[in-house]
C-alpha cells in the first residue's frame, strides 16, 4: 500500500469537484471558511475549474469536465492534497472519464472526500493501491468551532502519527454524541455539529448481541471485542454500482491482501432498510467479503426505519450474520454526523467494550 506525504505549513491544498460544487448556500459560505483556515495556517490554495460549478447534472459540470479536472488536479505535483468539495449523484458518470493510468504513475496525494466520492476513495486504494481517506468533504472544515471528528481529520492530514515509518500509526476514540437535526443553514452556514443524542453502539459476533461485558468475555475470552484487518469499503449506494463494472478489481486487492484479511466499513445515504439488505447481499454474492475480519456499520440515514419487521441491524446481520465474525453498527461513519475519518487502505485496528470503541490505523 502506498501512503501519501502529509501536508505542512507552506504546502499548496487543491481543492475539486467532482461530485457536487460550491454552487449555493450554505456551502458557498463554508467552503471559503475552510479556505481562510488552511490559509490562515500557512497553507497555499488552489481551486479546481469546478469548484463553484453547478450546471452538471448530479455533479458540478459534465462527466468529462469532472474527469479532467480531477485528474489534472491529481497529477499536478504543484498540491499536497486535494480535498472534495461535496457528495452528490452521479459521480459514477465521470469515471470512464478519469484517467486512473496516468493518476496511477503520479505521485500519491491525499484525497479527502466521502458519500459520492467513494467513487475515487474507493477505487484508487483498489486499482491504483494508494491509501485514501473517506471522511467529510472540504465545506467540513468551515464549521466554527471544529468537532472533535474535523481535528481527528486534521491529524492525518498533517502526519500527527505515532510510531516508526514502517508502522505509523494513528487512534481515534468514538464519539461520545451524534446530530438528529442539524442547525447548518443559508442563514447559518458555518454552524458546528449540533451532537445531542447519546451514542450507543452495538456489538455483535455473528447474529449473536453482546448486551454487556460478560457476553464479550464469553466470546472472546478477553475483557474487549478486538479484530484487525486492511480497511475497505465506502458508501453503499456507490458500492453496488460499481460491482461488476470495468472498475471492479475488487478480486485481485482481497487476494494481494489476504494475508492481513479485510474489515468492510459501510454506510449508506439514499437506501432504505430492504435496499441495504439487496446492497449487502450482492456484494457477499460478489465475493467481495471474502477473508473479511469484520465490519464496522455506520449510522444510515434511514436511522431508525423499520419495514415489514425489517430494520437497519437486520438488514445487515441477515446476510453477514452466518460469518460468525465481529460486527460493529451505528458507529461515527457516514452520512449522520460526526463522521470519523477512515484510512481506507490502512490497516485497522477495532477495540471495542461497553465503555466505548477505538479504532487504530496503521500505515503498512
Amino acid at each position: 500500500m502506498r501512503y501519501p506525504e502529509f501536508i505542512k505549513a507552506g504546502d499548496t491544498i487543491g481543492f475539486v469537484a467532482p461530485s457536487f460544487g460550491c454552487a449555493m448556500e450554505p456551502y458557498i459560505s463554508a467552503f471559503e471558511s475552510a479556505v481562510d483556515y488552511f490559509k490562515d495556517n500557512g497553507y497555499k490554495i488552489k481551486k479546481g475549474p469546478n469548484v463553484y460549478e453547478g450546471s452538471g447534472v448530479g455533479i458540478s459540470n459534465t462527466p468529462k469536465e469532472c474527469g479532467s479536472e480531477l485528474t489534472d488536479m491529481y497529477c499536478d505535483n504543484t498540491s499536497k492534497l486535494l480535498l472534495s468539495c461535496g457528495g452528490g449523484e452521479l459521480m459514477c458518470e465521470i469515471l470512464p472519464h478519469i484517467n486512473l493510468e496516468r493518476i496511477g504513475e503520479s505521485i500519491p496525494k491525499w484525497f479527502g472526500g466521502y458519500s459520492d466520492n467513494t467513487n475515487f476513495t474507493f477505487i484508487n486504494t483498489v486499482i491504483n493501491d494508494v491509501a485514501t481517506i473517506y471522511g467529510p468533504c472540504a465545506g467540513a472544515f468551515g464549521m466554527r468551532p471544529f468537532h472533535q471528528c474535523i481535528l481527528d481529520y486534521y491529524r492525518i492530514l498533517t502526519g500527527d502519527f505515532e510510531g516508526e515509518d514502517k508502522d505509523r500509526f494513528i487512534t481515534f476514540n468514538g464519539y461520545d454524541k451524534w446530530e438528529k437535526e442539524s442547525l447548518k443553514s443559508p442563514q447559518n452556514p458555518l454552524a458546528t455539529i449540533n451532537d445531542t443524542e447519546k451514542s450507543a453502539v452495538k456489538a455483535y459476533v455473528g447474529n449473536n448481541f453482546l448486551t454487556d461485558d460478560s457476553d464479550i468475555r464469553s466470546f472472546t475470552g478477553k475483557d474487549r471485542l478486538s479484530f484487525s484487518g486492511r480497511m475497505i469499503g465506502g458508501c453503499m449506494d456507490v458500492l453496488v454500482n460499481l460491482l461488476g463494472t470495468r472498475f471492479d478489481k475488487v478480486s485481485s486487492f482481497l487476494e494481494k491482501y489476504k494475508e492481513d484479511g479485510f474489515i468492510w466499513f459501510l454506510e449508506s445515504c439514499d437506501l432504505n432498510v430492504f435496499s441495504i439488505r439487496r446492497a449487502m447481499w450482492q456484494m457477499e454474492q460478489a465475493g467481495w467479503f471474502k477473508y473479511v475480519k469484520g465490519f464496522v456499520i455506520g449510522r444510515p440515514l434511514v436511522m431508525g426505519q423499520d419495514m415489514m419487521g425489517l430494520d437497519q441491524y437486520q438488514a445487515v446481520l441477515g446476510i453477514i450474520g452466518k460469518m460468525n465474525v465481529p460486527v460493529l453498527m451505528d458507529i461515527d461513519i457516514g452520512h449522520i454526523s460526526p463522521s470519523m475519518p477512515v484510512i481506507c487502505g490502512s490497516i485497522g485496528e477495532v477495540t471495542y467494550n461497553k465503555s466505548g470503541y477505538s479504532i487504530t490505523y496503521h500505515l503498512k
